[in-house]
């Protein structure tokens, strides 16, 4: 058999709570807002499908199965960001954090940058946004999973501090 898909599993452990929280991107350029229950649902799958357009999975999200999402337990608004270009007319990049209630870690389950947004540390600025929350918030460690050959978002995130921790592969 041939190993066809590696999924690593990361974590980092979190720093105390510091009060504060990251700008996120810069204010001369895109800006940063939490996401919009019931307005920002078209905007953010078609951003997600730029974003993971060969992803298996993720990049096959549709607004229906984002709203399923919405009313799940752990979804929270104030968790989930979104970068907009300077004119406000498209989503360019977007970080998603899933925190269970009662449990002491939370995940960054989606962060994804559209491919011409690329290069310009949207996705690094939202990871340390991302971060810096779950550290106010008082979670004590940050997990996420990302796949093997995707090298941008293994640099992203390791270069924040993230190890891996495990490794789930599918076989053909």
């Amino acid at each position: 058999m041939d190993r066809v898909r590696e999924l690593l599993q990361m974590a980092l452990e979190l720093p105390g709570p510091s009060g504060g929280s990251a700008a996120g991107p810069g204010a001369a350029g895109p800006q940063v807002r939490t996401f919009r229950v019931g307005e920002d649902e078209a905007a953010w799958v078609r951003q997600n499908a730029r974003a993971f357009a060969d992803h298996p999975e993720q990049g096959r999200m549709t607004v229906e199965d984002l709203r399923a999402r919405e009313r799940e337990e752990w979804f929270d608004a104030s968790l989930f960001w979104l970068v907009h270009s300077d004119d406000g007319t498209e989503v360019l990049a977007s970080m998603w954090v899933k925190v269970v209630p009662g449990e002491d870690s939370g995940e960054i389950y989606v962060l994804g940058v559209d491919p011409g947004a690329q290069g310009r540390g949207l996705g690094s600025a939202l990871t340390v946004l991302a971060l810096d929350e779950m550290s106010r918030r008082g979670l004590r460690r940050a997990t996420l999973y990302v796949e093997g050959d995707n090298l941008a978002a293994r640099r992203t995130y390791e270069n924040k501090g993230f190890r891996r921790v495990a490794t789930d592969a599918q076989y053909r």
